[in-house]
Formats: structure tokens, sequence, C-alpha cells
């Protein structure tokens, strides 16, 4: 099953549609709450990153019988150092951004955390590709 929604930059109201959308599906799936926790937590803090940090962007969903896949595109000013955004508390958050409880330079390090695979790439001036998959 495929799922494809849009991320407004800056739409913080909105922000955790995708995740809370893929957790319902989850659940009636009778996936394993540990494991839907797992990947609801990974996706809102991606989810977050393309609201506070892009020009807007892309969740595509793909959920098999084993494993939950989920990509993240956007547009925007990319991540010159991947290295340093994988660090806990590192953050290039605004100061409005933070202003509303963002920014705190955990959400990297949370998606990682969560999930079993984690591929993240970006190019400065263009955007971000994140892809992650959870195995149920």
């Amino acid at each position: 099953m495929k799922f494809d929604f849009k991320v407004e930059a800056g739409d913080f109201t909105n922000a955790g549609t995708a995740s809370s959308e893929i957790k319902k599906i989850l659940k009636q799936l009778n996936i394993d709450t540990k494991i839907i926790k797992r990947i609801v937590v990974a996706m809102y803090e991606a989810e977050v990153n393309i609201v506070a940090h892009s020009y807007g962007g892309e969740i595509i969903a793909d959920i098999d019988t084993d494993r939950i896949l989920v990509k993240f595109e956007d547009s925007g000013p990319g991540i010159p150092d991947i290295e340093k955004a994988m660090e806990i508390g590192f953050s290039t958050a605004s100061q409005k951004v933070r202003e509303m409880g963002f920014g705190a330079g955990m959400g990297l390090p949370n998606i990682k955390k969560n999930v079993d695979e984690l591929d993240l790439s970006s190019v400065v001036g263009e955007g971000t590709t994140l892809t992650m998959t959870v195995n149920f």
C-alpha cells in the first residue's frame, strides 16, 4: 500500500498529519504498538523538519507485509554537513521556530534511534531526501 502526503513549508498547524494517518493505518493492520510508536516518532520528526527547514516537500509511505519504507523529499536549502546535523543538540532552526517549541536539535537523532535503516542525502541549495525503513 502506498500513501502520498504533501507538506507545506511553515505549516506547523498541520505538521504531523502524515504520521497520524499512518498510525491509524498501522493500527488497523494490527502492527505491534511498540513498532507503531517508533514509526510515528520518526515520521513526525522528519515531517516537522520539512515544515521548519524547507520550502515544502512530499512524504511517500510504502507499507508492505514485513516493513514500512517512508521517503521524505523536500526542496530547500539542503544540509551542508550531515554528520554535524546528526549530532544531538545541533540545530539550524530559526528563532521563530525555536519560540514555537521546535528546533532543539533532536529530530535527526530521534529518527535514527527509532528506525532500522536510515538513508539521508542532501544537496545544498536544492533539497534533502531522507528514507527510513522499520521492519515489523
